[in-house]
């Protein structure tokens, strides 16, 4: 249904960020302007309430400092000086100067890399007509590892897929440990059926090195260091196996491999673990207690487990042994039993019905992982890595704030001869860096359709109000992009709407998604009562035969850190960077408001370590080791346990102290599993600016 300009209406739309929550929003319109954005009441999920974030979403949408115009860089790389151009003017630069690298022969169109993630979690503006376009172009591919990767390798290893339980039913459970997740700031409807679990008796444990707002507000919390979550889990394990608190019919019937899982979880006493953990034996037998007691049909027990935990080198080998903990105590047998990480691979997303990976035609180009860009971008061409990055195309991220070991990140964005072209909403740290700026619509002024990880309906965006100035949809520039480049196919011209019906096919309701704005995709309560789990073996897998095929250790174990507590004399503070609380990743760091309430980048510090260190509180320090340094304002906390710091991310560099920001600190080791960033495995120093 339309609106006349003049008349006030409510739009329904999806939340396009990174959150469990995939929230359901209601967006007031009135003559042609966005006034209010809240959630939809009438989505069970949402249930009418939004994060402080994206309550202040027209106040992004009409910042001041909104791209309204194609601009084409004029001073040097970094510089932020630009002038504007027309569309056309930009698009045919844009499509001569790839195309002059693509002709030169037959793979030297892999010298072109695509470079995206999350800024938009939608289905069709995220990879669709995107996809198309680098798919025909051959340009290399793009391995989206820089969150979730490490985890989800994990759960498909261990469970079969990106499953677990329905979020709702969290609110009947009697145990739930909250496990390397701050949900107050990151998964908020989440934090309502756990609340509500609270009110009816249930016991909330956090387990997290950070004392977050989260952890405040359970009746426990269990500081232990990074990285060492595998450990804790072993020991768990071997407390089960010494107290007999087992369900045996459970493991017989729906694991494999356990006895030579128990084998190795009996060489992992509490004492061991607590050394590692740097915690006590009693808190890790009190807590396997806690949890043996809901075995079998004394539970239920619960697992929320999030993604900050897997961002370390064992980071994979730990998210699947506390996969693999439900199974020990029959905690599936309860719809509020069991775990969650992620709910994804519940979503029938036709995704090559989106991307047409046929395009290709046959042709395989080489996989760049976007976790190691700093250094692939300075990579020469060799027979082994291919030809250099001589062009790069960034939409819906901003590498150059929230990439790792960003100091390098910078020298590659900094080439001369390297040909960047950015969409974004705003001036970033990375559009700094872009050759051509393109202005991208934002979720107000375009269709969407979207998956979630929190919880398991299929939600539907339409615009609410046309795109600002001369702002255009992802998939329109690339549309145009296509057209320009002399791509003739017909996939280049279906319009956004046919897009959003192919997300789904006939797997969803597209017409309840048209009418209501969300549609559920399935409604399976208790997915692994009876096992049926969807790994080869129909059985949770202790052991991966998959896994030993690849030459890795089929059974999950605790791999210490690259950078572990205690290994270095120079760097002897284990850092984190946990995501600001009014922030996103690197989105709304620039809306007024909410930097208001952040106030500037900060280091969360002990007592005890600032003593050491002759550190006063509200201090101006240097964070180093050796990939560089970062200067912030020190707070002494009492969220801090000893021997670890947090540096609160992810800020634009561009309003650090000294123009950078934590990720100056974080390296570009990967993951045992997933090929994953390890920002959460990083060693430094601190000390005053001198």
């Amino acid at each position: 249904m339309t609106h006349p300009d003049t008349a006030t209406h409510q739009v329904r739309g999806a939340c396009p960020h990174d959150c469990p929550d995939t929230c359901s929003l209601l967006t007031t319109v009135s003559g042609g302007v966005a006034i209010k954005v809240q959630g939809n009441p009438a989505h069970p999920a949402t249930a009418g309430t939004l994060c402080t974030k994206v309550s202040r979403y027209t106040e992004r949408t009409y910042h001041p400092d909104r791209l309204q115009q194609p601009m084409k860089r004029v001073g040097a790389k970094g510089s932020g000086q630009f002038e504007p151009v027309s569309w056309g003017v930009a698009l045919s630069d844009i499509a001569n100067r790839l195309h002059a690298i693509a002709a030169r022969g037959p793979d030297s169109a892999q010298a072109i890399l695509p470079y995206s993630y999350a800024g938009t979690m939608g289905l069709v503006q995220g990879d669709s007509m995107s996809a198309r376009f680098f798919h025909r172009l051959g340009a290399s591919l793009l391995d989206r590892t820089i969150c979730a990767s490490a985890g989800a390798e994990a759960l498909t290893q261990t469970l079969g897929g990106k499953l677990g339980m329905r979020i709702e039913f969290f609110a009947e459970s009697k145990l739930i440990l909250i496990w390397g997740s701050n949900p107050i700031a990151s998964n908020l409807h989440f934090w309502r059926h756990a609340q509500e679990a609270k009110r009816r008796g249930a016991r909330l444990i956090c387990i997290d090195p950070r004392r977050s707002e989260t952890a405040e507000k359970c009746h426990e919390h269990i500081a232990l260091l990074p990285g060492t979550d595998a450990a804790l889990a072993l020991a768990l394990m071997h407390e089960l196996i010494h107290r007999d608190w087992l369900d045996h019919d459970y493991l017989a019937q729906h694991t494999l491999g356990w006895e030579l899982m128990r084998a190795r979880a009996l060489q992992w006493p509490p004492e061991r673990a607590a050394a590692v953990c740097g915690i006590t034996p009693e808190q890790i037998r009190a807590l396997a207690q806690a949890y043996g007691a809901c075995r079998g049909e004394a539970g239920p027990a619960a697992i929320r487990l999030n993604y900050g935990m897997q961002r370390v080198r064992g980071g994979g080998n730990a998210v699947r042994l506390i996969a693999t903990l439900p199974a020990l105590i029959g905690a599936w047998r309860h719809r509020a039993g069991g775990m969650l990480l992620s709910s994804s691979g519940s979503f029938p997303v036709n995704r090559a019905a989106l991307q047409r990976p046929d395009l290709l035609a046959g042709r395989r180009p080489r996989t760049i992982n976007m976790s190691t860009i700093g250094d692939d971008l300075l990579r020469p061409a060799s027979a082994e890595f291919g030809p250099a990055i001589e062009a790069l195309v960034v939409y819906n991220s901003n590498p150059v704030a929230v990439a790792p070991d960003s100091g390098r990140v910078v020298q590659g964005f900094a080439r001369e001869d390297l040909f960047t072209v950015v969409l974004e909403h705003f001036q970033t740290d990375t559009a700094d860096y872009a050759d051509y700026l393109l202005p991208a619509t934002t979720q107000l002024e375009h269709w969407d359709v979207h998956a979630g990880y929190g919880h398991t309906d299929a939600l539907l965006n339409r615009p609410a109000i046309a795109p600002l100035g001369q702002a255009r949809t992802n998939t329109q520039i690339f549309r145009e992009l296509a057209l320009h480049m002399g791509f003739t196919e017909p996939e280049f011209t279906e319009d956004d709407q046919t897009l959003c019906g192919l997300a789904y096919g006939d797997a969803v309701d597209f017409e309840a998604l048209l009418a209501k704005g969300f549609a559920p995709v399935t409604q399976v309560r208790a997915p692994f009562a009876q096992g049926q789990f969807p790994t080869p073996s129909g059985k949770c897998e202790f052991f991966s035969a998959r896994l030993a095929a690849q030459g890795l250790d089929g059974l999950p174990d605790y791999l210490p850190n690259h950078e572990a507590p205690g290994s270095s004399a120079h760097y002897p503070l284990a850092m984190i960077s946990p995501p600001a609380r009014n922030f996103l990743n690197s989105s709304f760091v620039n809306v007024q408001s909410l930097r208001d309430i952040e106030g500037e980048p900060l280091l969360e510090m002990h007592a005890q370590d600032a003593k050491a260190r002759g550190l006063n509180d509200g201090a101006t320090v240097r964070v180093f080791n050796q990939r560089g340094q970062h200067h912030c304002r020190l707070v002494v906390s009492h969220r801090a346990r000893p021997g670890v710091v947090h540096g609160l991310g992810v800020w634009w560099r561009k309003f650090g102290l000294d123009g950078t920001n934590v990720n100056q600190l974080t390296s570009q080791h990967l993951t045992d599993l997933g090929r994953a960033p390890t920002f959460y495995d990083c060693l430094v120093e601190v000390t005053t600016v001198s």
